[in-house]
């Protein structure tokens, strides 16, 4: 990427300074979880004639060889089917990328092959956001879950099968050295009840530690939830015990939120974190 930083969005220096400086005593693995839109027509700097798609060019990008030189690893990648909540920015692709230690992350930036195939990612990406995240505690009852149990009232079938369900949170008046706020605790609690019983697991929750490269916003908390079905996401949702949690204490938490359906293709997530 240039001097002047990426196209597609704004680098927190501050945070990049952190992830290049940890001392190795202190340093350690770190998920970069990552949001992309796509231009509609891939764009390249040079000013190349092309008809490929933004995702096209993204593809091209792949920087596989580049992450497994650094040790890093591809834990989740899906396509956004449906964005619930949200700003004007409408999401395609999730993805999440383990690194062994934050320094492993700006490594790979200065690799040749990662510079080279660079110009494919700024061609295709419209928008992204990139958080630097640490897994964070799960609620008991959602963690004994089972997206894949078959005696739940809306099972995996082969017309609906499983979805992760991302959660991108910025709290209100949130307090230094406080993981959740009191009322998203008090709203889980309750929703986690809920969820159990149709069967959803928790594949990963995330506290934010920094945006390396995003729009200015702050972010505290990425939680990916696995459904057996669309159709056990929409009965936890239409859940009224859930409902009066929502409005009694999760609306009063929320600041800030992009929510949205996603069609997992890879889920190493819970065994990312737990390795």
């Amino acid at each position: 990427m240039s001097s002047d930083g990426p196209r597609y969005g704004l680098v927190d220096r501050e945070y990049g300074i952190r992830l290049a400086t940890t001392s190795p005593s202190d340093d350690g693995p770190v998920w970069m979880v990552n949001l992309m839109k796509y231009r509609e027509v891939a764009d390249y700097v040079d000013g190349r004639k092309t008809a490929i798609s933004g995702q096209e060019a993204d593809d091209l990008y792949s920087p596989i060889d580049s992450l497994t030189a650094v040790g890093a690893e591809i834990v989740f990648l899906g396509d956004v089917d449906q964005q619930l909540l949200g700003d004007n920015t409408v999401w395609d692709r999730i993805a999440v990328v383990k690194y062994p230690t934050r320094r492993s992350f700006i490594e790979m930036q200065s690799r040749p092959e990662f510079q080279e195939s660079h110009k494919h990612k700024d061609a295709g990406m419209d928008k992204t956001i990139v958080m630097g995240c640490q897994p964070l505690t799960i609620p008991r009852a959602s963690d004994m879950g089972s997206a894949n149990r078959s005696d739940v009232p809306h099972p995996s079938t082969k017309g609906d099968g499983p979805v992760v369900v991302l959660h991108v949170l910025r709290f209100e008046d949130m307090e230094s050295g406080v993981q959740t706020p009191a009322y998203m605790e008090a709203y889980q609690s309750v929703a986690a009840g809920v969820a159990s019983k149709h069967g959803v697991r928790v594949s990963g929750w995330f506290t934010v530690e920094g945006t390396i490269i995003g729009d200015g916003r702050e972010w505290h908390q990425v939680r990916f939830n696995q459904f057996p079905s669309k159709a056990a996401f929409k009965a936890v949702v239409a859940d009224p015990t859930r409902l009066k949690a929502q409005h009694d204490h999760r609306e009063t938490a929320i600041a800030d939120t992009y929510t949205m359906v996603v069609q997992p293709k890879v889920d190493q997530l819970r065994e990312s974190i737990q390795d």
